[in-house]
């Protein structure tokens, strides 16, 4: 009977000895990142920028997986899936908490099935059009979308989107018709509306700046509270008639459920110094985003809030899948 106490206390110290080692060692391979959208979407962007300072930052190299379909949901089911050992990160991004609203059976539940490491950013849109559509201010595409209802088009990255939300929060607001095109990718609308082939997007400033200071898309208005300084002669939504308008997105970093929380603290300091990295600052504040860097439980504080936020908005518009 003492003989069998004592194997088990020493198999259970070989454990806990193995588990502080693991730890301790974390990270010893190199990690993948998922990110749930395509190349060249705005989420890509942020996550490669990312994802080359957390390599730095931990001593491993961070892989960008792109997973991209069903407005996220195919990625995001991959990752809630793998094993919580550190080495499958998420990119979560406000997309992700409309689909808890939109999916009956996105194959995961973005509360139970992930543990939050930090918000990295938040970023704006802006309202772009394609040069040949005659407008150039907010007030001219709604008496234009209001003489032609239904006829002027709206592209997106999906349903669920950001840009999706955007848009169908304009919508309401302006009170116009504007037919929605849901594109497989962020990637795929924004070739959509530099090819005429829909003419009005709310995109990602990270996408829609270069191409806007190329002349290749004309840019409305920002979504933003005040101008951005990368954009300054441009208005801001509400000012051009509709108080309280703010759109956008933000960007997180998650880990699978029941990952160490040691791990996710190694991760959350990694998050850090990235986004405190002079060189990745520069890179993410030239592209308009703003950096955030909370705390876990605050992070999961804002996934919560946005989630009932945006039931309010999309309620009506749930899909089947």
């Amino acid at each position: 009977m003492m003989m069998a106490v004592i194997r088990a206390g020493v198999v259970a110290a070989a454990w806990l000895i193995a588990a502080y080692c693991a730890a301790q060692s974390y990270p010893a391979k190199p990690i993948r990142f998922m990110v749930s959208f395509s190349a060249g979407s705005g989420t890509d962007t942020i996550g490669r920028i990312v994802a080359g300072g957390l390599s730095q930052a931990l001593g491993q190299q961070v892989v960008v997986e792109n997973r991209a379909g069903a407005a996220g949901n195919i990625g995001a089911e991959l990752a809630a899936k793998s094993l919580p050992d550190g080495y499958t990160l998420f990119l979560v991004n406000m997309g992700h908490a409309a689909n808890v609203t939109l999916y009956d059976k996105p194959g995961y539940d973005l509360v139970r099935d992930f543990a939050p490491v930090t918000q990295l950013a938040s970023s704006p849109s802006v309202v772009v059009v394609h040069p040949s559509l005659p407008v150039k201010s907010i007030a001219e595409l709604v008496k234009l979308a209001k003489s032609r209802p239904g006829a002027i088009h709206y592209g997106s990255g999906g349903i669920g989107t950001p840009t999706f939300v955007a848009g169908e929060l304009f919508k309401g607001q302006a009170g116009v018709d504007l037919l929605h095109v849901p594109y497989k990718s962020g990637g795929e609308a924004i070739i959509g509306v530099m090819t005429g082939e829909v003419p009005v997007y709310f995109a990602p400033l990270s996408t829609a700046l270069p191409l806007v200071q190329q002349g290749r898309l004309r840019a409305l208005a920002v979504t933003t509270v005040r101008r951005l300084a990368v954009l300054p002669e441009y208005p801001t939504v509400e000012e051009s008639g509709y108080p309280g308008f703010q759109a956008g997105n933000w960007y997180g970093l998650m880990v699978p459920a029941k990952t160490p929380r040691e791990t996710i603290v190694t991760l959350r300091n990694a998050a850090l110094k990235t986004l405190n990295d002079p060189g990745v600052n520069k890179r993410m504040t030239d592209l308009g985003y703003v950096i955030i860097g909370d705390q876990p439980e605050e992070f999961a504080a804002h996934i919560r809030s946005e989630i009932a936020s945006l039931a309010k908005i999309l309620k009506g518009l749930r899909s089947n899948n």
